[in-house]
């Protein structure tokens, strides 16, 4: 059996082979002699398949970035995109925070406290009361919120005067910035901010008007502020100084104040900035340290110098999470200040890219919901608030990496710091709430049924904004004044006769744009760009279509009795009870709208 397996297991192969090659001599193709062409045939097609496998495989790599844009591109079609992505970034950039505060406080707290986790169960309890103050935001209606801005800038400035007093506000290290209640430390300087955004916000969108004054600009916005500033600097206090100084610039800068103006207040604020650094001893040898003056290692310099070395020794890949050198007390203030040094050194530069990507990102979305708000409140107030905590971040990173001298600026969700995180989170839930009241987050919301998570959390509808009255009346009031296309438009409309054009009373020239600008709150990058109206035949069918919700139902009423031939009747300001419209902010006051709740305001500013 042994001698036949042998056999047995040849001969099919014989006879494949002799089959074969009758087949090729029968066929007259091939035969016995050319199968090692035919070999060498086989042979060169994996060859081209290789080479079809690399093509294709490069043209899916070249592939993938329109994919990704493609898909970010989806991503940004959706109503409720700056939503989302605000709630996103607010957990991310909290989450890590957490996690870099308990690496980067881990030894000091044991050496202080015996504990490890001391300084991060702080951190975690304001964490958590950030969340719910970010939860209230998201809930606040924008009418209430404008309502008690002048209260709680008042409140603010209370809280800041009662910290100066010996017995009340706590003196720890050499300045009285912090109310300490049931062991929890409270800084009045950082609720300010929140209250300064909100309130400025709300006192420039009273007054937008084309031809608004300096004064109403100025008045009472930056007394006040330099009020703020002179009970932060008797703490004292300069790196919040600093971002009271870049809220106010920031809110003088998105209402449209001249900009000869603007570089004004900014190159005397940056003198009095440097003027102030260079009064105290600490502050001016941090100063002349950066600028070299100084060369004292383990005096002024120490900190810098430290932080640079933890960055080096980080590299490009870290050392690691948790396994920082910097942190054994070589560098003060490392779960603070220094905190990106630490991020540096165990992270690596590709740790310290994805938080400037993260900020980034955050400061696109802030803007981004800037730019899609028809409230001019809500715009002034989103572009403030994403201006400031973009600042701070770079401010922060920028000192640690020896670009700036040191300011004590914290990283905003990131740096140790309770009410420093307590306000942030505050910020980004009035971002969230404007991103709620985009036109299409509001039709989206109003004509649908609420998501699983809005049910459970509880939100309430937003309400479409429009134009109060008031706002319209002033507005054409501007516009004939002026001789805008509304005053040469005039006849015909309403049944009213023509209106000549006159010269504004100051004499001179009216701009081409006078009329077309619904203001002077423009971005930056939409100045120098015409917001104009309609024209003449749309504006005329939008006030003759039926309106729901948010619209403005005395405009359809009078264009339809100017067409009639009758005289243009304009009812009294609050007998509509199915708008019930707060006249003073430019919401219904029920909290509601209906699907069409968008249609009237959209594009205003």
């Amino acid at each position: 059996m042994s001698s036949r397996t042998p056999a047995a297991d040849t001969e099919p192969v014989d006879d494949v082979d002799d089959s074969a090659g009758v087949e090729d001599a029968d066929s007259g193709k091939r035969t016995k002699n050319e199968r090692p062409g035919a070999t060498r045939n086989a042979a060169t097609k994996p060859t081209t398949g290789d080479a079809s496998g690399r093509s294709a495989g490069a043209a899916a790599a070249a592939s993938i970035p329109a994919i990704v844009v493609e898909a970010i591109r989806n991503l940004l079609a959706r109503p409720l995109a700056s939503y989302q992505l605000i709630l996103t970034m607010s957990f991310l950039l909290t989450a890590f925070g957490l996690v870099m505060v308990l690496s980067a406080s881990s030894v000091e707290g044991y050496s202080k406290e015996g504990s490890a986790y001391g300084l991060f169960a702080t951190q975690v309890i304001f964490a958590l009361l950030g969340l719910v103050v970010f939860y209230l935001m998201l809930r606040v209606p924008v009418r209430l919120l404008r309502r008690f801005a002048a209260p709680s800038m008042f409140v603010a400035v209370v809280l800041l005067t009662l910290v100066l007093i010996p017995g009340i506000g706590t003196l720890s290290q050499g300045a009285r910035r912090w109310f300490v209640i049931y062991g929890l430390s409270v800084q009045p300087s950082e609720l300010v901010k929140v209250a300064l955004c909100i309130w400025g916000a709300h006192l420039l969108a009273s007054r937008r008007r084309d031809n608004a004054s300096l004064r109403e600009l100025l008045v009472p916005l930056v007394p006040v502020a330099m009020l703020v500033c002179l009970l932060i600097i008797l703490e004292p206090n300069l790196s919040t100084t600093i971002t009271i100084a870049i809220i106010v610039g920031a809110l003088l800068w998105f209402a449209g104040l001249p900009v000869k103006v603007f570089v004004s207040f900014a190159v005397s604020g940056i003198a009095l900035a440097v003027i102030l650094a260079l009064a105290e001893g600490y502050r001016s040898q941090r100063v002349m340290s950066f600028l070299g003056n100084v060369d004292d290692p383990q005096g002024a310099g120490y900190q810098a110098r430290q932080a640079t070395y933890a960055l080096a020794n980080g590299g490009v890949f870290g050392v690691g999470l948790g396994q920082s050198s910097a942190k054994w007390n070589y560098l003060p203030n490392a779960h603070n200040d220094f905190i990106f040094a630490i991020i540096g050194e165990e992270l690596g530069l590709l740790g310290g890219l994805m938080v400037v990507f993260l900020f980034v990102v955050l400061a696109y979305i802030g803007f981004r919901i800037a730019h899609r708000s028809t409230d001019p409140f809500l715009r002034l107030m989103s572009a403030t608030i994403t201006v400031l905590i973009t600042a701070q971040a770079f401010i922060n990173i920028g000192y640690v990496i020896g670009l700036l001298p040191v300011t004590g600026i914290q990283l905003p969700l990131i740096s140790a710091g309770g009410t420093s995180t307590l306000t942030v989170l505050a910020m980004l839930g009035l971002l969230a709430n404007a991103a709620r009241h985009e036109p299409e987050a509001v039709a989206t919301l109003t004509s649908g049924s609420p998501s699983r998570v809005a049910r459970w959390l509880r939100l309430p509808t937003p309400v479409a904004y429009r134009q109060t009255r008031a706002e319209s009346l002033r507005d054409r009031l501007d516009q004939r004044r002026t001789g805008g296309p509304r005053a040469a438009t005039a006849g015909g409309r309403g049944g009213r006769g023509p209106v000549s054009r006159r010269r504004p009373p100051s004499g001179r020239a009216p701009s081409p744009d006078a009329g077309r600008s619904r203001g002077r709150f423009a971005l930056p990058w939409k100045r120098g760009k015409s917001s104009s109206q309609p024209p003449r035949d749309d504006r005329r069918q939008d006030r003759s279509a039926p309106r729901t919700g948010g619209g403005n139902t005395w405009g359809a009423r009078s264009a339809a009795s100017g067409r009639a031939g009758g005289p243009a009747r304009r009812p009294r300001p609050g007998t509509s009870p199915r708008d019930g419209v707060d006249y003073g902010v430019g919401y219904r006051g029920s909290g509601r709208s209906g699907p069409n709740g968008r249609v009237r305001g959209a594009g205003r500013w």
